[in-house]
Formats: C-alpha cells, structure tokens, sequence
C-alpha cells in the first residue's frame, strides 16, 4: 500500500510502514512543510496514498466537506500517548483490514472506527 505521513504523525511510524513493504512518504521530508491541509489531501488523493495523521482538521475535509481522498487514517490518542501506542494500533488495523482504501479511520486507544 501507499501512505503518506502528515507533519503531525510521528516519523517512526513511517519506519514502521516501509519495514512491512508499505511504500511511505511524509510531508516535511519528500514534500515540503506547513502545506495547507486541502493541499496535502489533495496530493494523497492524486498519488492514490492513504493519509495517516494526528490532525482531526482532516475530519472536516473528508466528512462534512466531502472532500475526494484515498483514504485517511487519524489518530485520536491522549497527548501522552507514545509512537509504539499509536504504531501497535495501526498494525492491528491493517492485521484486521488489509486494504483501509477510501475509508475514514479513526484509531483510539479503545479501537477503531471506520467510515
């Protein structure tokens, strides 16, 4: 799968991903910082990745704007939450859904939830 790593996701999940074959990029690293969120969605939508972030901002794009994207995976965790936290629930997720394309998931401490 493709993914692309908004500036608020932690750059060891990028690791993570690319050690299970995933192919990754991140914002602030293969494309610039501090792009607006709409241009950031847009340029996972048009490079077919799935956008994994902490930023709920994303929410309001994909679902009340109904904005077109590849899919989107956020983050919902407490702020003392680690990236093994969040890394140990995205491995379930894909464990449990091999293919997240063109859904909405939201990742909590207490599970996942899918549009």
């Amino acid at each position: 799968m493709r993914f692309l790593l908004d500036e608020s996701a932690e750059a060891r999940i990028a690791t993570l991903l690319t050690a299970h074959g995933h192919d990754t990029t991140r914002i602030g690293q293969e494309y610039p910082a501090g792009l607006p969120d709409e241009e950031v969605l847009a340029l996972a939508q048009r490079e077919q990745r799935i956008l994994i972030t902490n930023d709920k901002d994303f929410g309001e794009l994909v679902v009340r704007e109904q904005q077109s994207h590849a899919g989107v995976i956020l983050f919902r965790f407490p702020l003392d939450s680690t990236a093994h936290h969040k890394m140990r629930a995205l491995e379930e997720l894909l464990a449990a859904h091999p293919e997240p394309r063109d859904q909405f998931v939201v990742l909590t401490p207490q599970g996942i939830r899918t549009r």
